[in-house]
């Protein structure tokens, strides 16, 4: 992976090893593995790379979210993307490492701005003290070095994700494997949530989006996604049309 790259960061924690590294045009995250935590344009760094983290975007299009949490910061591509496409959103992310929420700002132009504050803090205690119905839109992308941490695959996550949600609230989650549809996690996700959603991606990443009220769903060439389109280019139109109901 690092052959055709410069590694222009490379410091530990207690957690492991955290690297920065440049390609041509892209900067990567990565734990030291087979995994990119992060990539960016660095000409436009607010724009997601991963097509994953851009379909993880698309509940944006039903709702215009005046409060967002981001359980998982990496380089920051998910909390830069709201903080751009909404000017008047607070953006909540959640991160366990000090050390990348120190890489995120100085290697993948992390806002600095009174509308995103960044907590450090285990995903699951943060999610516990969060106020009833106190955000509109929360995005889970927990991994460490080689897997999902396993609490984005507990049955009490989702039960704590629900309740911090406001009544309209979105719950994305991002999965490397997708879990077993008709196991307890999914049968916990339909008492807590009215529709359920996914997304395939060509990297087989499963994202999962989980909504509180039924909704209409929205035809690819909704003038809707134009609009978010010119905001933020990433092609909604043909994301919105790979999505498919549980």
């Amino acid at each position: 992976m690092f052959n055709k790259g410069e590694i222009i960061h490379h410091s530990r924690d207690k957690l492991g090893s955290i690297l920065v590294i440049d390609y041509r045009k892209h900067r990567v995250l990565t734990f030291n593995s087979m995994f990119e935590q992060s990539k960016i344009d660095r000409r436009f760094p607010h724009v997601p790379v991963h097509e994953y983290n851009r379909a993880m975007l698309l509940p944006a299009a039903f709702s215009n979210p005046r409060h967002v949490t981001i359980l998982g910061l990496g380089g920051g591509v998910m909390a830069s993307a709201f903080h751009h496409l909404y000017p008047e959103c607070h953006v909540h992310a959640v991160e366990l490492r000090q050390a990348v929420l120190d890489v995120a700002r100085e290697y993948f132009e992390l806002p600095s701005s009174e509308r995103l504050s960044v907590t450090i803090a285990d995903a699951r205690n943060a999610l516990s003290e969060l106020p009833e119905a106190s955000t509109d839109m929360i995005l889970a992308d927990l991994y460490n070095a080689d897997r999902m941490s396993p609490a984005q695959a507990q049955r009490q996550f989702v039960e704590s994700c629900s309740r911090a949600l406001s009544p309209s609230g979105w719950l994305v989650l991002n999965y490397h494997r997708t879990p077993d549809l008709e196991g307890p996690y999914f049968r916990q996700l339909r008492k807590h949530f009215a529709v359920l959603l996914s997304f395939k991606s060509k990297t087989n990443n499963t994202v999962v989006y989980a909504r509180k009220q039924p909704f209409e769903a929205m035809d690819p060439k909704d003038p809707a996604l134009v609009s978010l389109q010119k905001r933020l280019p990433i092609d909604w139109s043909q994301l919105m049309g790979r999505v498919s109901r549980l």
